[in-house]
C-alpha cells in the first residue's frame, strides 16, 4: 500500500533527498503530498521545489507561538490527507495539536542510539564521551523529547581517530539508508505499537 508523507525539516533536507530518491527508485512506496520548514532559508525547501512538491513556510511570527504553529501545520497536513508525518532534521519540537492528529503516526530520526544522546546536540555530546558504539534512531514522537517508542536502530562502531565531522557524516550514511527502509515498513503496515509503549515490528 503506498503511504502518504508530510515531511518536517529545518535544514539542508539531505534525508528528504533520501526519501525522494527511495520513492523515485521504487525501493518505498509513498509520496510525499507536502513538505514543511521551519526556516525559509533551508535548502531542503530547493530540494523540495526541484522535485515539483508542494512546501509550506511559516513565519517567525507564527513560530514564535508553537501551538499556533502546530495546529496551522496540523490543519495543512491533514487538507493534504498524509498519513504519517515524517520529522527529517526539524528542529522543533512537535506538540499536541500534530501529535493529536496524527497518533503514533509522527516518526523522528535521531543522530544517536536512544535513550542515551538526546537532545540537539547527539553526535557532539557521543563524540565527547568517547563513546566507541553510537548509531540511528528512528522513533515514533511524543510530548517528551526524544522519548517516544523506537522502530528501529542500527548501530555504527565509532574508528579510532575519527573527527567528528567524520563520526557525522557515518552517521547521516547511515540515516540515508535506513529511513526510508524504516517508512517502508510503514508503508507495508509492518509496525504496531504495543500496549505497553514499545514497537512490535512484524
Amino acid at each position: 500500500m503506498s503511504i502518504k508523507l508530510g515531511v518536517l525539516l529545518s535544514g539542508s533536507g539531505t534525508n528528504l533527498q533520501a526519501i525522494i530518491d527511495s520513492i523515485e527508485a521504487g525501493t518505498l512506496d509513498a509520496s510525499i503530498e507536502l513538505v514543511v520548514s521551519s526556516r525559509m532559508d533551508a535548502y531542503g525547501l530547493k530540494r523540495a521545489e526541484k522535485h515539483g512538491l508542494q512546501t509550506l513556510t511559516l513565519s517567525k511570527d507564527i513560530y514564535a507561538e508553537p501551538l499556533v504553529a502546530d495546529e496551522v501545520i496540523a490543519a495543512e497536513l491533514k487538507r493534504y490527507q498524509v498519513d504519517y508525518v515524517i520529522m527529517a532534521g526539524y528542529m522543533r519540537m512537535v506538540h499536541a495539536p500534530i501529535l493529536a492528529a496524527f497518533p503514533n503516526r509522527v516518526v523522528n530520526l535521531h543522530p544517536a542510539l536512544l535513550p542515551s544522546f538526546k537532545g540537539a546536540h547527539a553526535i557532539q555530546d557521543a563524540y565527547d564521551y568517547g563513546v566507541k558504539v553510537t548509531g540511528v534512531t528512528v522513533h515514533f514522537a511524543n510530548e517528551k523529547y526524544d522519548c517516544g517508542p523506537i522502530i528501529a536502530q542500527q548501530a555504527l562502531e565509532v574508528q579510532e581517530g575519527w573527527s567528528v565531522d567524520e563520526l557525522e557524516e557515518h552517521i547521516h550514511q547511515i540515516e540515508h539508508v535506513l529511513y526510508p527502509r524504516t517508512i517502508q515498513l510503514l508503508a507495508e503496515g509492518r509496525v504496531r505499537v504495543r500496549d505497553n509503549g514499545t514497537v512490535e515490528v512484524a
